[in-house]
């Protein structure tokens, strides 16, 4: 089978009706996957539907969209939707996402999010399945729901999942697991919980320059950001990386941000965050590969290089 290879879009600066020529430029260049989020920019699934109109080649998937902010309904449309548009080549992400993106930005409870993850999860199974679903399950209550277009095949569905708890239930009762803010060295703890024989997709930051002081400032600033949060920290603890951490948690927890971005070691930085010449992060992307993930995709971060070039000084090898 040939090695996935994605991207993160849709790119920073580009207008979303800008992309056609990029999509193209990306499938010329070896990448057989895009993949978008949502957290505050773009929804997920519209960048996609883009993508499998205008460009047949991509494999398309979302990493991830919040089990807490659409109706499982609405959820699963959403979900068969992308199947009918791009048969056999979307790829569904679930998630709990976060406290912040759920909570304080869209106002929703952010309630035992193992329990909605699976529970959506489940529902989206049935439902895409053609199942008329008439349940109370243990986070929602649905009464005669049933897709008026159903899918060919249910596409692959992927959980977001930081912790062994997750990690298992994307290996039972999933296809496998997304992962984020983790290093190479870490996939096969991860790999363990999940199962040889499921999937895991990995969103790996890349930061393609030679000015390492650049990159790790850059860096550090994106692991205060995202690390701080409680369920990657608690990720993160469990990975074993709570000693190295824990400076930048107490300086962040006593509100100063600057001494928290000082306090992260360039070893941590230089294990999560990927940078360095061209030929030096692909082979550092293919440590992840031999690592255990199935679908590496890049979110590139053009820190003193042009965009394009960046996407195509990091394109995979023939």
């Amino acid at each position: 089978m040939t090695q996935r290879y994605g991207l993160t879009i849709p790119f920073d600066g580009i207008t979303l009706a800008e992309h056609r020529e990029w999509f193209h430029r990306i499938a010329n260049l070896g990448y057989t996957d895009v993949w978008s989020a949502e957290v505050d920019g773009t929804d997920g699934f519209t960048p996609l539907a883009l993508a499998a109109a205008w460009e047949p080649r991509l494999q398309l998937g979302v990493a991830v969209t919040p089990v807490y902010t659409r109706g499982v309904g609405l959820m699963a449309m959403s979900i068969a939707a992308m199947a009918e548009a791009a048969p056999g080549r979307f790829t569904m992400g679930l998630g709990a996402s976060s406290l912040p993106v759920v909570q304080r930005w869209n106002g929703i409870e952010y309630k035992d999010p193992y329990a909605k993850t699976r529970d959506v999860l489940r529902f989206v199974k049935r439902a895409l399945d053609g199942e008329k679903i008439d349940e109370v399950f243990p986070t929602v209550e649905v009464h005669g729901f049933k897709l008026a277009r159903p899918v060919a095949a249910r596409p692959p569905i992927l959980l977001g999942a930081l912790r062994p708890g997750m990690l298992r239930l994307a290996g039972r009762e999933a296809d496998g697991a997304i992962l984020n803010w983790l290093s190479a060295a870490d996939v096969a703890q991860c790999r363990a919980e999940v199962g040889a024989d499921k999937t895991i997709a990995a969103r790996l930051f890349v930061i393609p320059t030679e000015d390492a002081d650049l990159a790790r400032m850059v860096a550090r600033r994106m692991i205060s950001s995202y690390l701080t949060v409680h369920a990657y920290a608690e990720f993160h603890r469990w990975l074993g990386r709570g000693d190295a951490l824990q400076p930048m948690w107490d300086a962040w927890a006593a509100g100063d941000r600057k001494a928290a971005n000082t306090l992260i070691s360039d070893e941590v930085v230089d294990e999560l965050i990927i940078h360095g010449s061209f030929d030096q992060c692909r082979a550092h992307v293919q440590r992840y590969i031999d690592g255990g993930v199935d679908i590496p995709t890049l979110a590139v971060i053009p820190i003193g290089v042009d965009l394009g070039d960046a996407i195509e000084g990091l394109a995979p090898q023939s």
